[in-house]
């Protein structure tokens, strides 16, 4: 077969290249892209191939071997720290003058393209954005994730035994498949074809179809938890606002508004690491919010008027199961099910993450740590508050506090409106992006956010977005049966549903790859043996047994997402049809 480099090649404008016949057997071989030279963009491109994309993404993580971090995250702090005055701590222009050396080295081989742009250049360029390190993933994951003010309420629907049970089973999968998604990253992601968002993931594992499904997808996500940080600091700020003494003078409504205007403003910043310093100062705020909670509900009663507003519970001795409760039906079950799910929903986010990495590769070791955290927070968290106040735990946890201990109420709504504004700014930071990238720059060919036009269409488009949310979470100002929704519509097909699905198609075309065949990386061509159904058979008996495991886990998560949203529809209609909530309401529903 190595006569078969020395062939003479033809290209067509088909994606699979063009179909020849020599001694040796059928080859078939791919085009040059053409996403370098101008004619397309790389992040549309199907004639790129599989082989293209695996070639430069191993070659871009060799280089990233030896681009240093020690300006940032963790190692920075400690440098500052511990550093004597005449050891300066090494900036960023160092840092990256260093590694520019390197990534010279490395390519030396560096040819022009037809822009006469080299390699070297073209790296430089594209790592010039990349400024996140595993520290920083580290806050913006655990930012994202952590939200254990929902799990004592999920617990009181579960009971003991199977809350923990659904809580750990759930953070284990999760983590299986975040790292499914590093896997598939770091096996596709490039300076040379960079990948921006998880809709960048699915074009390159099963084309343009999957690409337009999960942006449009992940971008109704984005909005809809921007939704639900909105509705809950609403009835945040609405219970400040109503004092000890139960007389309030700030319509429910109006404190969403107050809300959304914050996020206009604060709305504009446009990078993720600025965000993470402020994520690392939500992650402490929450821990106060969470040991704030925990100690004062066992001071305390349960704050029954909100319970009764929001669940219709009736006033009580508090009861806690071991199991599952005798009261909870089906659809109590699956909702208290679809939070847990919630709770683990940072998967969306991750590819967004790891775009903005110098190295991509060491995600893992802030991805690991961020789930460890979340998930001890989580069962610590949800165990102590039920335990306290039983069938009346309230969501979120900390404004079932009673209006008795308003100085520790009004604490917890205080700092969480803070948390909330920084988790809201992520998920509209990133939500904005996916829009603009996947809509406005490659459809409609607009400049880059980083460009001056850029800058301006951020500021409108910030607002606009903001505004829609509010209108949506006026609507439905349900935070349990929302939070199941988009758990069961929207986060679990991205953190249980499509990272394996994404790793078969993987694994099958990795797999595929036969050792006799060739790529050129000056051309963009590889030659190919085969293709087709017999091509993806062989790839996929390779790893038969996770390949066969990981179809029937996403068919698996496709069965309980169904069953999701029927149980979050079903349960807003009974509890809109209740009357205690309407929407576009004054009344609070946290009492």
């Amino acid at each position: 077969m190595d006569k078969i480099s020395d062939t003479k090649m033809s290209v067509d404008a088909h994606p699979d290249g063009e179909k020849m016949d020599t001694k040796e057997g059928t080859v078939f071989v791919s085009q040059p892209t053409s996403a370098l030279d101008g004619r397309q963009s790389m992040y549309s491109d199907s004639t790129i191939t599989f082989e293209n994309y695996a070639y430069w993404a191993k070659r871009s993580r060799e280089v990233e071997k030896n681009i240093s971090t020690d300006d940032a995250g963790f190692a920075h702090w400690r440098k500052r720290l511990f550093s004597k005055p005449d050891a300066p701590v090494q900036r960023s222009s160092a840092v990256a003058e260093s590694s520019a050396k390197q990534t010279s080295n490395t390519n030396s081989d560096s040819t022009a393209d037809s822009w006469g742009i080299t390699e070297t250049e073209w790296e430089q360029a594209q790592r010039a954005g990349r400024t996140a390190t595993w520290g920083s993933i580290f806050y913006l994951i655990t930012t994202d994730i952590l939200g254990p003010t929902n799990v004592p309420w999920a617990i009181s629907q579960m009971g003991y035994g199977p809350g923990a049970v659904l809580y750990t089973v759930f953070g284990g999968l999760a983590c299986y498949s975040g790292m499914q998604l590093w896997r598939i990253f770091v096996g596709l992601d490039s300076t040379r074809f960079p990948m921006r968002n998880y809709g960048d993931v699915a074009f390159r594992v099963y084309g343009n179809r999957a690409r337009i499904f999960v942006n449009v997808l992940q971008s109704f996500q984005f909005f809809l938890n921007v939704a639900l940080l909105i509705v809950s600091n609403g009835q945040g700020l609405a219970q400040m606002a109503v004092g000890a003494n139960g007389n309030g003078f700030l319509c429910f409504i109006a404190a969403e508004v107050i809300f959304v205007v914050i996020g206009f403003v604060l709305g504009q910043i446009r990078t993720l690491q600025r965000l993470s310093y402020l994520a690392n100062i939500a992650i402490w705020l929450n821990i106060i919010v969470v040991i704030m909670t925990m100690a004062v509900v066992y001071q305390y009663p349960p704050n029954y008027a909100a319970s009764l507003t929001s669940y219709g519970t009736p006033k009580g001795p508090v009861k806690t199961a071991g199991y599952w409760p005798e009261s909870s039906t089906l659809r109590d079950k699956v909702n208290a099910m679809m939070n847990a799910v919630f709770a683990y929903g940072g998967a969306t986010l991750f590819n967004e993450l790891m775009a903005e990495m110098r190295r991509p590769y060491d995600f893992w070791k802030g991805f690991i740590l961020a789930e460890i955290f979340i998930y001890v927070c989580y069962l610590l968290s949800g165990m102590v508050v039920y335990s306290a106040q039983g069938q009346f735990t309230f969501n979120p946890a900390y404004q079932g506090i009673p209006n008795s201990a308003y100085k520790f109420q009004t604490l917890g709504n205080a700092i969480s409106f803070i948390t909330g504004v920084i988790a809201a700014l992520l998920y509209g930071n990133i939500g904005i992006k996916v829009f603009y990238n996947v809509v406005l720059r490659d459809v409609f060919h607009l400049p880059d956010l980083n460009s001056r036009t850029g800058k301006f269409i951020w500021i409108g488009l910030a607002p606009a977005y903001w505004a829609l949310a509010w209108v949506f979470a006026a609507a439905i100002p349900q935070i349990s049966n929302l939070a199941s929704f988009v758990g069961a519509a929207c986060i679990l097909q991205f953190s249980f549903t499509f990272p394996p699905l994404l790793l078969v198609g993987f694994n099958i075309q990795n797999d595929a790859i036969l050792p006799e065949e060739e790529f050129n990386p000056s051309t963009g061509q590889a030659q190919r043996l085969d293709s087709g159904m017999k091509r993806w058979i062989r790839g996929y008996k390779k790893k038969f047994v996770w390949n066969t495991f990981d179809i029937l886990y996403a068919i698996g998560a496709l069965g309980a997402a169904g069953l999701g949203i029927w149980a979050s529809v079903t349960s807003m209609h009974t509890q809109f049809q209740a009357g205690s909530l309407t929407p576009f309401t004054c009344a609070n529903p946290a009492g």
